[in-house]
């Protein structure tokens, strides 16, 4: 039977970007609610995700990152305390609050404890719903919304502390996960393959050397029927050939047509089919074994519907 897991943590809400962010705490409850109505929810198995170890962050993250982002939040409370302003600023989109260090910590524990469990044998795949996401976050910087790298993390968790071989990143997120691109690129114990559209943000990727990328550039406005060709070209015969032991997803749902964060035209039955090659890869070659993290996806309800879909086809329901 298969058995689904769905990691979160409270903790997870309580990173706040300011009033019109698009990167909002709303994101999680949109879900929540969808899985509930939808009924979803009640096949899943619901597990809190607990901090990620230091140590583990390190696994793809240099250790002046990992320190000046915990630094930047006891400064951050020392100013609140002092009457200053309630957020940090990281970059133009990115910033913190007090709660930051904390969400980060369980975002990326929720896809260690998930790698766990898939690894055990007591789940065959797992979602993990959280914030914030984590493709753009490189080696050492943080940027577009991300701190720490959930997917790579895990990718390297799976290898360094579980004795993996061969795992793969698969990341269908709007934006190119230049962040993941940093920390895997030329890493030969891992596959990473995406598509994203380009020219976007964040620069870069098109031009991607390091021969374990396969990295898929679209223009705006393409729709679900050319991606699902590009996936069939460019990714499954690359995934067939590596083998994966294991899956890792960075999954963006921005791609959709309503997300107005950029200009593809994607809808719930293409995230839907794309789940569902990665399941089939899984299963020939993973022993069904997947980890997905949520990226990106802005507008509200086809974030939910998005994701309803995704989490359908990974628990079979």
């Amino acid at each position: 039977m298969n058995k689904t897991g769905y990691f979160s943590h409270s903790d997870c809400r309580k990173h706040d970007m300011g009033d019109g962010h698009p990167e909002c705490p709303q994101r999680l409850d949109a879900i929540d609610d969808r899985l509930l109505i939808s009924g979803v929810g009640d096949a899943l198995d619901r597990r809190e995700a607990p901090p990620a170890p230091i140590a583990d962050l390190e696994l793809a993250h240099g250790r002046m990152h990992v320190a000046s982002l915990r630094g930047l939040t006891d400064s951050l409370r020392e100013d609140i305390a002092a009457g200053g302003p309630q957020h940090a600023q990281i970059d133009p989109d990115t910033c913190i609050n007090v709660h930051t260090w904390d969400a980060a910590l369980r975002s990326a524990g929720a896809a260690l404890a998930a790698t766990d469990a898939v690894m055990a044998g007591e789940l065959e795949n797992a979602f993990c719903a959280v914030r914030p996401p984590g493709h753009h976050a490189c080696r050492d910087k943080a940027m577009g919304f991300c701190f720490f790298n959930n997917v790579a993390i895990a990718a390297r968790y799976a290898l360094e502390r579980h004795g993996l071989k061969r795992v793969a990143i698969v990341d269908f997120d709007v934006h190119h996960g230049n962040g993941t691109e940093d920390i895997v690129a030329g890493d030969q114990r891992i596959l990473m393959v995406s598509f994203f559209q380009h020219p976007f943000y964040p620069e870069g990727g098109s031009h991607s050397r390091a021969s374990n990328l396969v990295n898929v550039p679209v223009p705006a406005y393409t729709k679900g029927a050319a991606i699902r060709e590009l996936v069939s070209t460019h990714w499954m015969p690359r995934l067939e050939a590596y083998r994966p032991e294991m899956i890792f997803v960075s999954a963006g749902f921005d791609a959709h047509r309503e997300d107005d964060l950029g200009q593809m035209g994607l809808v719930e039955s293409d995230y839907a089919w794309i789940t569902q090659q990665i399941k089939d890869v899984a299963r020939r070659h993973s022993q069904g074994r997947i980890v997905s993290c949520l990226e990106g996806g802005y507008n509200l309800d086809a974030l939910a519907r998005s994701v309803e879909a995704h989490v359908r086809v990974l628990a079979e329901l």
